[in-house]
């Protein structure tokens, strides 16, 4: 038996797409919970023009200018995994080619505002919903999402009420008489 060594880009190239990048905000609460400011994510059922497109694609229907590309690559980590189905893999690559198609080749190549108009035009297809569906739970349902945008916990998690639950400053106190009861730490024995 021969033992055969695949370098990291050999072993890239032959599992499917990568979408790489380095974080562009070394303060930001992201930063703080990544492990280093390169990260990867590797696909196997989109090639790297599929993956970019759909993480490009994914940033026009939720835009956060400050958020990296390193959480958006998680929405197509997601995709991807649904993409195993091949009623899936097919309906994204499908919504991806007529994209490239209607920009005359490449959707990428086009500036911001043209993605944009294309991004509309599909609206409500099957391509568009299942993006939408899957970016809205795999975008902001992870903790580095969480950490971005500041979010504390919800009601059930340990801590909420000394940790998130009334830091709202841009909306006035209201009346005692309307605020409710705020428990203990210590419950009654």
């Amino acid at each position: 038996m021969t033992h055969t060594s695949l370098s990291r880009r050999v072993f890239l190239k032959t599992s499917g797409g990568a979408l790489v990048g380095t974080l562009a905000f070394t303060n930001g609460a992201v930063a703080m919970l990544a492990p280093s400011r390169s990260w990867a994510v590797t696909t196997e059922q989109f090639d790297d023009h599929q993956a970019r497109t759909l993480l490009t694609f994914t940033r026009h229907l939720l835009p956060h200018d400050t958020l990296e590309d390193a959480v958006y690559a998680l929405v197509v980590k997601d995709l991807d995994r649904q993409a195993a189905d091949a009623q899936v893999r097919q309906q994204l690559t499908d919504g991806i080619a007529t994209l490239d198609r209607k920009a005359n080749g490449n959707w990428l190549s086009l500036d911001e505002d043209d993605r944009q108009t294309q991004v509309e035009a599909v609206a409500g297809s099957p391509f568009f919903k299942t993006v939408h569906g899957s970016a809205i739970v795999a975008l902001y349902n992870n903790p580095l999402a969480f950490a971005h945008f500041g979010y504390g916990g919800g009601v059930d998690d340990a801590g909420y009420l000394h940790r998130g639950f009334s830091d709202i400053d841009w909306l006035p106190e209201p009346p005692i008489a309307v605020s409710g009861t705020i428990p203990n730490d210590a419950a009654p024995v």
